[in-house]
């Protein structure tokens, strides 16, 4: 096994137990261990810290998979990892009318780059770092022992396994293909899914509780649901009693696979409406036109990938925010989200409130919204807080 050696004082945020270890904290390597490979990791005066995911195209250069020195990274270790995960998942969302939920949520669930979505019969994985991908092996094995029969089927994308220096890989890897969607329960809801195409996995789970609580205020509301992708948020708010909502999205696919998901939830189509378009361009046109709504949903897509980004993006959220509480009845509520983890929620707030003050309008905070259980947040691990929200009320 190879050994990483870091800097002197450089092992404060190890034995904090936060997961990373950043390429300039390391001092050496010893044994030159390949891309994935387990090393043990030595602080400058030779204590012993843990055990890592050697990653040396990364900035992140290691990632822990256990702080206990003499702990084993077999077979046996990653059984357990994915045994325990899986275990808070039943005790905590599975019931009889949610099939569809988070099983694996990467460094809070101590398996970092890893995340694996449950769809119904099927389980969707991401191997997004050199950690991951030397052990996907280990993991498929523990996922079918978990899930006896399920589906698994790979999404190994986007700019984080990029940066591990490794290809975009998807497809089979165990059990039956995946239809061209799959049918989830979401309460008094049902879903289809695309894991082949769709965002993320397919499906932002991280949403439930918030479609929830949205679905709850939506009695007799007209609804505007802004970067609506495939439509959830309305499908819940129609399905709870809203008189009308508003699609509003850029892609066309997304808004003609809505528009299906309403069918199959029984919804009028007189009582739902799909507008394609630049999110911006249509938000201004109503505030124009004095077109308001009872209930406005804003999840816009991730704004900033770097610090050096976030001004521009705090920007961005502050003129969607400003838009979204222009068109809002009295009393009406606005639902608001960032899914940027470097938007944390002191500056979202911030960015909000700004917001509510050049739109010229009293506005309350009612409540905050963020993940449920199933995106758990490690405390040695604030940056697995990515979703927040709030729900605000313009005044009467």
């Amino acid at each position: 096994m190879g050994r990483l050696v870091l800097k002197k004082e450089r092992e404060r945020s190890a034995l904090r137990r936060h997961p990373w270890i950043f390429s300039g904290a390391v001092d050496r390597t010893e044994g030159d261990p390949a891309p994935g490979e387990t090393v043990e990791v030595s602080a400058a005066d030779g204590r012993a810290l843990g055990r890592a995911a050697w990653s040396p195209r990364s900035q992140i250069a290691a990632r822990f998979w256990t702080f206990d020195p003499d702990e084993e990274t077999d077979a046996a270790f990653f059984r357990g990892r994915v045994g325990r995960a899986a275990r808070m998942r039943r005790e905590l969302v599975e019931r009889e009318d949610l099939d569809a939920y988070r099983v694996i949520h990467a460094e809070s669930d101590g398996l970092p780059g890893v995340t694996v979505d449950r769809y119904a019969g099927f389980l969707v994985c991401r191997f997004t770092s050199a950690g991951a991908e030397a052990r996907r092996g280990e993991i498929i094995a523990a996922l079918r022992e978990e899930f006896p029969g399920a589906g698994i089927y790979e999404r190994s994308d986007g700019a984080a396994r990029e940066k591990e220096g490794f290809e975009p890989r998807e497809g089979p890897l165990a059990g039956p293909e995946p239809p061209e969607e799959i049918e989830i329960r979401e309460g008094r809801c049902r879903f289809a899914v695309d894991v082949r195409r769709g965002q993320k996995t397919g499906f932002y789970l991280d949403q439930r509780e918030n479609r929830a609580a949205a679905a709850a205020a939506a009695g007799g509301a007209e609804v505007l649901n802004a970067f609506a992708y495939t439509g959830a948020f309305s499908v819940a708010c129609l399905a709870a009693g809203a008189t009308r909502a508003t699609n509003l999205e850029s892609s066309r696919e997304a808004l003609a696979a809505a528009a299906r998901i309403a069918e199959r939830n029984g919804i009028d189509p007189d009582g739902i409406e799909n507008v394609e378009g630049d999110v911006f361009r249509v938000l201004r046109r109503y505030r124009d036109s004095r077109r308001f709504f009872d209930l406005v949903v804003l999840d816009p897509p991730r704004f900033v990938e770097a610090r050096s980004h976030l001004e521009r993006a705090a920007r961005a959220y502050k003129d969607v925010n400003l838009l979204g509480m222009k068109l809002l009845r009295p009393g009406g509520l606005l639902f608001t989200f960032s899914c940027s983890a470097l938007m944390e929620e002191p500056l979202f707030r911030k960015v909000v409130a700004g917001a509510a003050l050049d739109s010229g309008r009293e506005i309350q905070i009612l409540r905050r919204l963020g993940q449920p259980p199933d995106h758990p947040v490690a405390t040695a691990f604030p940056e697995g807080t990515y979703l927040k929200g709030f729900v605000c009320r313009a005044a009467d």
